[in-house]
C-alpha cells in the first residue's frame, strides 16, 4: 500500500458524516506506518475504543469504512477466525465490527458486521510481522494469503457499498 496523508484518508469515507470525519483520531504513530506492508490501513480509534476504520485502495478509489464494535466484553476461552485474513486468535483478540453502509440504506440504519481482528493487523499477521499466540494450520505461502485477503476485503467494502 502506499503512504497516504491524512487528507485523503478523511475523504475517503463513505458511510460517515464529515463530522464524525472529522472527529476521527488517526492511528498512534501514523508517520511511521509500515506501508509497504499493508494490503489496507485499519486501527481502532484511541479515544473511542469501541470506534475502528478501514481504508481500502481499491481500483476504483482509496474507500474508507467506519466501524463499530464492543469496547469490551466478558472473557471467553477458545480461538475465533478472523474473515478476513483467515488468522486463527484467541477468542478474545477477534471482534464483531459494524458497518454502517453507505448511502440511503446506511442513513435506513442498515448495516453489515464481519468478524476481524481485533487490533485489525491482518496484513502483518500474514506477512509474519506480528507474533500469533495460536499456532496456525494453514501452510499456503504469505502471497497466496493475501491475494486470499484481497477477495475477502472486497467483498466485505462491496457490502458496504451495496
Amino acid at each position: 500500500m502506499q503512504a497516504l496523508s491524512a487528507d485523503e484518508i478523511r475523504r475517503s469515507f463513505v458511510n460517515s458524516t464529515k463530522s464524525q470525519v472529522k472527529a476521527m483520531t488517526l492511528p498512534t504513530g501514523f508517520d511511521e506506518l509500515p506501508w509497504e506492508s499493508l494490503d489496507f490501513l485499519g486501527w481502532r480509534d484511541p479515544k473511542a475504543p469501541a470506534r475502528a476504520y478501514l481504508v481500502v485502495p481499491r481500483e476504483e478509489a482509496l474507500t474508507g469504512i467506519a466501524l463499530n464494535t464492543a469496547a469490551t466484553g466478558k472473557p471467553r476461552r477458545g480461538t475465533g477466525l478472523c474473515d478476513i485474513c483467515h488468522t486463527a486468535h484467541q477468542v478474545t483478540d477477534v471482534a464483531l465490527f459494524a458497518a454502517r453502509r453507505a448511502g440511503a440504506a446506511g442513513r435506513a440504519g442498515n448495516t453489515v458486521g464481519t468478524y476481524i481482528c481485533a487490533d485489525l493487523a491482518c496484513s502483518l499477521y500474514l506477512r509474519g510481522l506480528r507474533e500469533l499466540e495460536v499456532p496456525q494450520g494453514e501452510t499456503v505461502p504469505p502471497q497466496v494469503r493475501v491475494q486470499r485477503l484481497a477477495v475477502r476485503l472486497e467483498t466485505f467494502v462491496s457490502r458496504v457499498l451495496a
